[in-house]
């Protein structure tokens, strides 16, 4: 749709709000506004319903939709700037978090972990079939790019994985212990907002081992053996502790949000969207912190992985 009177003042904001973050990609603002459109065609689709254009604007990603589209029309500059992009903590780039994944889906395979990151560029432009839409198109803005590039890339080759019956190799972190689900299209700006008070509160009520699992399983990205290394306790045991936590945590949100009127069952897309950033943002998940919760159990943090805490 073309906007008009204020939302078209909106679109144009946006547009220079984009150029002036990336400006060395390459896009006119009507190309800008087209992109817009086909990203708020696929959101109403995706959801079922028309979302009101004043509702998609205040919750589009505008730089991230501008960087995908810049690249999806071919701009070799917008694709440096992705190739650049950082994944989860400032010093990791998009690339070497897709080669991170790609080593543990292909273990002790460096030229099939290597073939994996390079082919997923033309993917991203050629879709899975001659005729598909690409799959860069997808994307609507209505969620972070990088974390939605890491999980189309995982579920690509997962599903290869599978249908070449490899996929029982994968660990349990591999396959999602604590599921990680696409990032989808979903609610208001209101929800956004209500999910993310329901989780301070309910962090503001975790016990100090509780924080540790979380900081440790989830925002530092540990794996389940690592953790038990740490903690000095079975690996079983921080898988039963994982899913506690995850079970009481499901119950204890989905009551909060369902007391503000949410009606739908399915808060995955919440999770996703938000959680990520709740938990970086968390003073009480920082390194620090939860090194004087490990010094307080009379534990310490292994050499290998101290660095990771401190980052």
């Amino acid at each position: 749709m073309q906007p008009t009177g204020e939302a078209d003042l909106r679109v144009r904001l946006l547009y220079h709000f984009c150029r002036l973050r990336w400006p060395r990609a390459r896009m006119s603002a009507a190309r800008f506004a087209e992109h817009l459109g086909r990203a708020h065609a696929r959101a109403s689709s995706l959801s079922g319903v028309a979302l009101l254009w004043p509702t998609f604007l205040s919750s589009v990603d505008a730089p991230d939709l501008f960087l995908a589209s810049a690249c999806l029309d071919g701009d070799s500059l917008a694709w440096n700037e992705l190739f650049a992009a950082r994944a989860n903590r400032p010093d990791v780039l998009l690339i070497d978090a897709l080669r991170s994944r790609a080593a543990r889906l292909y273990p002790r395979d460096p030229l099939q972990q290597e073939q994996a990151v390079q082919e997923f560029w033309g993917f991203l432009l050629a879709g899975e079939r001659e005729d598909a839409t690409p799959v860069l198109a997808r994307f609507d803005g209505l969620r972070p790019l990088v974390p939605w590039l890491i999980r189309v890339f995982h579920n690509r080759h997962l599903s290869q994985l599978r249908q070449a019956g490899a996929a029982s190799s994968l660990t349990e972190d591999d396959r999602g212990e604590i599921p990680i689900p696409a990032l989808p299209v979903g609610p208001t700006e209101h929800w956004h907002e209500a999910f993310r008070a329901a989780v301070r509160e309910w962090l503001a009520t975790c016990e100090p081992n509780d924080l540790l699992l979380l900081g440790l399983r989830i925002r530092y990205r540990m794996s389940q053996r690592e953790v038990a290394r740490i903690l000095g306790i079975h690996e079983g045991n921080v898988s039963r502790q994982t899913g506690r936590l995850r079970d009481q945590f499901l119950a204890r949100i989905r009551a909060q949000m369902q007391s503000e009127g949410w009606t739908d069952d399915d808060l995955d897309g919440l999770i996703l969207t938000e959680m990520e950033s709740l938990l970086l943002e968390e003073p009480r998940l920082s390194g620090d912190r939860l090194a004087r919760i490990l010094a307080a159990r009379g534990r310490t943090v292994p050499d290998q992985l101290g660095d990771r805490l401190a980052q």
